[in-house]
């Protein structure tokens, strides 16, 4: 059988074999006939196949060479199958006051135009919301290594028209040249520290935290013991919201081919889960992806456990998915959007957005819940 995400091209010499199992003669006169219907055959074969079947080259091919790789060439993508979880409940219809927490990471380019369809989105769902939104970036907005120029000459004139009601994340491409100075400069004050880049905020009933993954934590730690992990424990405490989100760069799961996990970042993960948060939203996989609840060790937790968003879809480039992690419920490499998170007192609803281009969408619902370790 075929692995799941390959080639398979069908040979001419079966489609012929195929015939003569049907007792189609093959005499010298019928051949003329006989070859043009044979390559049409063929021809339908391979076209089902390669309707079914993923294409899988671009990213293997972008995974042996540096993770700074800033494009891959788009390809088709398939949705896992949903894992053993509970029905996703309908979406609520949305209040007058509901926070909205909407953006994507990834994001800008001087040599694509994909933001600016992105940004439009964004434009869209500021419009129509009926009460506060904040944009939100997952890293990595604006290539390829995050300079002021950059942000001014690419990131400004599409997502950098929000940017008063920005709260940024930085990802491992701000740091490409040094300590992010390009980011802190354009973002100011709302970045947080500059020699940090974490902090946390309230947006509506709920608790929202950003923290920094700097170059995938090299320049700034991400270990238990680290000032960060410090850091966001007793943000933790001091802010016993009973709904809490995060947001940082790179993902601890991820079904992606090009990046895939990031286990370093699972302290962040176990202060997380400890408290009883609820969501994390991630970038750094240029694709979308949504896990079930699920406890730092990847058990699936529907009670307590932290659904995960990787939102790497603001316009830079594809990456395809897959082999799919055990609790990831649905994700999709071939469409740019921004994914829009409508905050309730004490549940929010999702929904993925895609570009005038993008036929991919997912949406649903969840409730907050309670730490594991009791209230």
């Amino acid at each position: 059988m075929p692995r799941r995400g390959s080639w398979v091209r069908i040979p001419s010499s079966a489609a012929f074999a195929f015939l003569g199992n049907l007792g189609v003669p093959l005499m010298l006169g019928w051949k003329l006939l006989a070859i043009p219907g044979v390559v049409l055959f063929a021809g339908l074969l391979y076209f089902t196949y390669d309707t079914f079947l993923e294409t899988s080259s671009s990213e293997e091919q972008a995974a042996d060479g540096p993770t700074t790789t800033s494009s891959a060439t788009p390809v088709r993508t398939r949705s896992p199958t949903p894992g053993s979880t509970a029905p996703l409940t309908p979406s609520p219809a949305p209040t007058a006051g509901d926070a909205v927490l909407v953006g994507a990471g990834d994001i800008s380019s001087c040599t694509q135009t994909n933001d600016d369809r992105t940004a439009h989105l964004l434009d869209s769902v500021i419009a129509s919301a009926n009460g506060e939104v904040i944009v939100f970036t997952a890293g990595d907005n604006a290539y390829e290594y995050g300079t002021l120029e950059e942000y001014q000459q690419c990131y400004d004139p599409t997502w950098g028209r929000h940017k008063a009601r920005t709260r940024p994340a930085a990802g491992n491409h701000e740091y490409s040249t040094g300590n992010a100075e390009g980011y802190f400069s354009y973002f100011g004050v709302a970045a947080g520290d500059s020699g940090q880049g974490y902090y946390s905020y309230e947006l509506g009933a709920w608790h929202i935290i950003v923290l920094n993954t700097s170059n995938h934590c090299q320049l700034l730690l991400c270990d238990g013991g680290s000032p960060q992990v410090s850091w966001l424990r007793a943000d933790l405490e001091a802010h016993p919201n009973f709904c809490t989100l995060a947001i940082w760069h790179d993902p601890l799961f991820s079904s992606g081919r090009v990046h895939g996990s990031s286990q370093y970042v699972q302290p962040f993960w176990d202060a997380l889960y400890a408290s009883g948060a609820d969501v994390v939203v991630n970038g750094h996989e240029h694709n979308y992806e949504r896990l079930a609840p699920q406890t730092p060790l990847g058990a699936l937790d529907p009670e307590h456990g932290i659904r995960e968003f990787i939102v790497g879809t603001g316009g830079e480039s594809h990456y395809q998915g897959g082999p799919f992690l055990s609790n990831s419920e649905i994700g999709d490499g071939n469409s740019f959007g921004v994914l829009k998170l409508t905050l309730h007192p004490a549940s929010y609803s999702w929904e993925f957005i895609p570009d005038e281009f993008g036929e991919f969408q997912d949406e649903g619902s969840g409730n907050c819940h309670d730490s594991p370790l009791g209230s």
